[in-house]
């Protein structure tokens, strides 16, 4: 996270995979997937937040306080 936007937008790994966000703005942000199925909660600046990527497919996210924010991981 990175000028208000996701840092790469998009990311391919493998299921298993930890995928790592890290906040480099001065403004909290959030991961959200677009499903549901998991959520940061707020990520203050300076902080990480981590998910292990069960599940493969596409997963659209974006941040709940900057709905501009959107990236996408693929799990293969």
């Amino acid at each position: 996270m990175r000028n208000v936007a996701f840092d790469p937008p998009s990311l391919t790994v493998a299921a298993g995979d930890t995928v790592v966000w890290t906040n480099a703005d001065f403004l909290p942000h959030t991961a959200t997937a677009r499903d549901a199925a998991w959520d940061s909660k707020s990520i203050e600046a300076n902080g990480v937040w981590r998910l292990v990527a069960a599940t493969p497919g596409t997963h659209e996210y974006y941040c709940v306080f900057h709905p501009n924010m959107k990236g996408t991981i693929v799990v293969r």
